[in-house]
């Protein structure tokens, strides 16, 4: 089994109140991990998650047609983003 080790590069400073690292400490000593691992794991879990919620979202009826009909529209006729995708880059070769 080959394992990658992802190098930490960026520092994370918390403050926390006795009870809390207490709690902590024994929480990531019954998982089997360090504070740190243990904290950070748990924060980028709760981060996915979070962020995650951002791309489902829910829709009645009404506004379900109206979506869908925005979708199935065809696209508007934008001269400026015609020209932008028309036009050479300011990096592309002449």
């Amino acid at each position: 089994m080959i394992t990658t080790v992802s190098r930490k590069e960026a520092r994370l400073s918390i403050r926390a109140s006795v009870e809390s690292k207490r709690l902590l400490e024994r929480a990531a000593n019954k998982a089997n991990k360090n504070v740190s691992d243990f904290v950070l794991e748990n924060a980028l879990s709760a981060a996915e998650a979070i962020v995650a919620d951002d791309a489902n979202f829910s829709l009645d009826g009404r506004q379900w047609k109206k979506f869908v009909a925005a979708l199935d529209a065809p696209p508007r006729k934008i001269e400026a983003l015609r020209k932008l995708l028309t036009e050479p880059a300011v990096f592309d070769e002449e």
